[in-house]
């Protein structure tokens, strides 16, 4: 058995259906049993606990073979990440009392550095303040997800555009799709190993907006073209989007970090595992929701 957080969205999902397709037992732990009744047809055992109830999560990660742990997340978090920090308050204070015999970590590219990282500092602060419980632990460093386009497919089908702050934009740059952090997460959780363990989880290959583009035009049927956001721009166009003004300085930091060339794989020390999953097989996915 083992337990997952996030069962009810992108990443946690696709870890729930990897463990259940090798034949594993799964305890998903949810807020609302009600949006998670799919996964209880599925012969999932559903744990509801709050991500600051503290006693309801050690109940949750105690009895099982291993669990995996991921923070919600904030894209545009209060300055010093304080909901991050008081998260990860409860997880450490439950984790240390349920002490699971492993657990694995939704972390991030870039997050073994200490600045510059913006949004990704959330997953800097996860390995920092979880990592030093005692039994193994496997933090998995996932590119930028091929699914965040899913905000693109209004404007690509009704504009024949894309907006990129990623750039340049023939640049290839670590994307990856959700069910290959799934499959990976999966796949760690039933291995034995001592210590801990950080592991890249990229895509295929890599992948540059303009490829992003000529994904969406493939699925749509009509020319899609790529546009660079100039950098004085970005805060203008988030706030348009929906994101409170005076909150968008992490995320600029984290896409700075991207193009620069800061925020990388390859760091020393870590595994790497590259994903299957084509670009093409998400944006068709995306687009068929939408």
């Amino acid at each position: 058995m083992y337990a997952v957080m996030g069962i009810t969205g992108n990443v946690g999902g696709a870890v729930a259906r990897s463990l259940l397709a090798r034949g594993e037992k799964v305890r998903g732990i949810v807020r609302n049993p009600e949006k998670a009744a799919e996964w209880q047809r599925q012969g999932v055992e559903l744990f509801k606990a709050d991500y600051d109830d503290a006693e309801a999560l050690t109940a949750a990660f105690s009895g099982v073979d291993g669990v995996f742990v991921m923070v919600p997340p904030n894209f545009a978090p209060a300055p010093g990440y304080v909901e991050t920090k008081a998260t990860l308050e409860v997880l450490h204070k439950a984790l240390s009392k349920a002490r699971p015999p492993k657990a694995v970590y939704l972390s991030s590219i870039g997050a073994e550095q200490t600045s510059g990282l913006g949004l990704i500092t959330s997953s800097h602060l996860l390995e920092q303040t979880l990592g030093d419980l005692p039994f193994p632990h496997a933090f998995l460093r996932a590119g930028w997800f091929f699914e965040n386009s899913a905000g693109d497919v209004a404007s690509a089908r009704d504009e024949g555009r894309i907006q990129f702050q990623l750039y340049p934009l023939d640049r290839k740059f670590y994307l990856v799709a959700t069910a290959d952090i799934g499959k990976a997460g999966a796949e760690t959780l039933t291995q034995s190993w001592k210590g801990t363990r950080h592991i890249e989880v990229a895509g295929p290959e890599g992948t540059s907006p303009m490829e992003i583009a000529e994904a969406f035009a493939d699925v749509l049927g009509r020319p899609v073209e790529a546009v660079a956001v100039p950098r004085d721009q970005w805060e203008t166009l988030w706030v348009s989007q929906g994101m409170p003004e005076g909150r968008t300085a992490p995320r600029a930091e984290m896409v700075d970090g991207f193009n620069s060339g800061w925020i990388h794989f390859g760091v020393a020390g870590t595994e790497h595992v590259d994903g299957t999953t084509p670009l093409r097989d998400v944006v068709a996915h995306l687009v068929s929701l939408s």
